[in-house]
């Protein structure tokens, strides 16, 4: 995953649960019609999109360490 989109994942997905939470009040507050789809929604999307990320990262770091290590071929 290029790092552009690795970085604009992250930025999304830690973004999206504090908006959700807001989200979520304001749904409440003002009786908002499918209120608890929307939230409901925005959550599951950023639910994945922070799994995607997880490993990515994983995979990234994984990477990097293969870099930096020597072959241990014989």
């Amino acid at each position: 995953m290029p790092n552009k989109v690795y970085d604009t994942m992250k930025f999304i997905s830690l973004l999206i649960a504090p908006v959700c939470t807001f989200i979520a009040a304001i749904v409440n507050i003002w009786d908002i019609p499918y209120g608890t789809q929307i939230v409901a929604t925005i959550a599951a999307a950023d639910a994945l999109m922070g799994a995607i990320v997880v490993i990515a990262k994983k995979i990234y770091d994984k990477e990097q360490t293969a870099l930096k290590s020597p072959n241990k071929e014989e």
